[in-house]
């Protein structure tokens, strides 16, 4: 590839990011599916080469940035009522090793975002009946392994929390250890109690700073 075309291609993945991110903010859609959407929208039916496609950081730069200029009055208010839920649900399930993931984690959480969970235990049969057991009405599909393709599929439980949706895979043990790894940029990929304990400790700091500004 030439120097001249090498802004043509930042700049067709910046908006290939942007357009996910819209469809991820506005729609709910998860981000492998809003990336290809978003690319079939801006490049047609031609496929696009690798190096064109954003990865998951950018779109979520993207997705920051869109709640800042629509949704700035709201998202606060929201991802804040989704983590003390998560919080209360974690508690809960704290007999099963419970990790938040997901949007609700990193903040960018809004009106279309459900809570993510990662449950580590000896079978998930055994997480199973501990929900029927606290009538929850669960749905169970699958999902990819965090750890990648070659691991396979991992059950997931789905179940309302105060009218909001949770889904909850379930790990064995052993892979808790796999779990701890941070994102390619830094960032945590899951969090512990504790860890989650205090993002709402923050947040309510933020929130009382920024009355106390209004004010």
């Amino acid at each position: 590839m030439t120097a001249h075309g090498i802004p043509e291609v930042l700049l067709l993945r910046a908006e290939i990011a942007a357009a996910a991110a819209r469809l991820i903010a506005q729609d709910g859609a998860d981000y492998n599916s809003a990336k290809r959407k978003a690319a079939r929208q801006i490049l047609g039916d031609t496929q696009p080469p690798p190096n064109l496609l954003p990865d998951h950081a950018q779109i979520e730069a993207e997705v920051r940035l869109y709640h800042s200029l629509f949704h700035s009055n709201t998202q606060p208010a929201r991802l804040f009522r989704l983590r003390t839920l998560a919080v209360e649900i974690m508690e809960r399930l704290s007999a099963y090793q419970p990790h938040l993931t997901g949007a609700v984690l990193n903040g960018t959480a809004g009106p279309h975002d459900d809570i993510h969970l990662q449950l580590f235990a000896d079978s998930a049969k055994e997480v199973e009946i501990f929900l029927l057991n606290k009538n929850l009405q669960i749905d169970i599909s699958e999902t990819p392994h965090f750890k990648g393709p070659r691991f396979g599929m991992v059950e997931t439980v789905s179940f309302m929390w105060h009218k909001e949706g949770v889904h909850a895979q379930l790990y064995e043990l052993d892979d808790l250890r796999g779990a701890v790894k941070s994102r390619a940029d830094g960032k945590i990929q899951r969090a512990d109690l504790d860890s989650v304990r205090a993002l709402l400790i923050n947040s309510t700091h933020d929130r009382s700073d920024t009355d106390q500004t209004t004010n």
